[in-house]
């Protein structure tokens, strides 16, 4: 199984383009890497791809690795899209993968439900982008020996269905997670949950892989750094760091790899010599970069 990361960062890439956060000032000075927004690539042959999550810089995303090249006149080894949630972030990319090439979309009732709410969205035209429900903890694949099973992670709808539908933490299918199987082997990817349960601990225990939501690694971050208003939490994130924060829930358990991902422009794990850097590595955990590529 082949995982490359397409984007590593949240909304926004980094740098943001009307951000001047320090991150952001860095990465403009040419002091820390670019990122864009979050979105992974999986194959288990090189040849046939299925992207997760079609962030708003898909385009140049494929456009940047001859793995997506075409390699007929028109076409392209991306042959499925799963999106686990129906944030912008997450679906825009949408709308660049409308020219004529035949894919399956994959997503829950709710983020179709979304799609199918948005007239822009039909520019993937029926007949050629196949829209398929998935079932919540029912495997489906999207490839020949590549099976995908999501299930619910706490999360929340997205910002711009707050209005009418709430703000609170809920579980089902607004925000799922992926479990990635196939040639023997477990891959997770969750780039967003709002918390780590129990429950979640012990679904990804023992797996070769673990992708995770890394936006925060302090709930008050963006708050600190005067860039917004909203913690962490009310976004439908949880923290890296403090009680209850991923490095802790983790501790001890049993994962091949892992790897945060989705990581926010403020976040101070972007710079290598930052102490929350240090204390991630030394949790074991990787920070994501555009273009790392995992091989199980």
């Amino acid at each position: 199984m082949i995982l490359t990361v397409l984007g590593a960062a949240a909304g926004g890439g980094v740098p943001q383009w009307n951000c001047a956060c320090r991150n952001c000032s860095l990465a403009r000075a040419g002091l820390l890497p670019r990122m864009t927004q979050s979105s992974v690539a999986v194959s288990l042959d090189g040849t046939e791809w299925v992207v997760l999550n079609a962030s708003p810089d898909i385009r140049a995303q494929l456009a940047a690795s001859p793995r997506f090249a075409p390699s007929v006149l028109r076409g392209s080894p991306v042959k499925a899209v799963v999106v686990t949630n129906a944030d912008v972030d997450h679906i825009a990319g949408l709308l660049s993968l409308r020219e004529g090439t035949n894919f399956d979309l994959w997503a829950s009732v709710e983020t179709h439900a979304v799609l199918s709410a948005d007239a822009v969205f039909g520019v993937m035209a029926e007949g050629t982008v196949i829209r398929r429900e998935v079932a919540l903890d029912i495997g489906f694949g999207p490839l020949p020996g590549l099976v995908v099973t999501p299930f619910a992670v706490p999360g929340k709808v997205a910002l711009f269905l707050e209005e009418t539908m709430g703000t609170g933490h809920r579980m089902g299918g607004q925000t799922v997670g992926l479990e990635i199987s196939g040639n023997g082997r477990r891959a997770f990817y969750i780039p967003g949950s709002a918390d780590v349960p129990d429950w979640l601990l012990t679904r990804v225990e023992g797996a070769d892989l673990l992708f995770f939501d890394g936006t925060v690694f302090d709930d008050d971050e963006m708050v600190r750094e005067g860039v917004g208003t909203k913690t962490g939490s009310r976004m439908g994130h949880v923290a890296i760091g403090g009680p209850g924060g991923t490095l802790e829930r983790f501790s001890g358990s049993r994962i091949g790899r892992k790897i945060l991902i989705h990581i926010n422009n403020t976040n101070p794990i972007l710079r290598p010599d930052s102490p929350e850097r240090e204390a991630v590595l030394a949790a074991g955990w990787d920070v994501a970069q555009d273009g790392m590529e995992v091989s199980l």
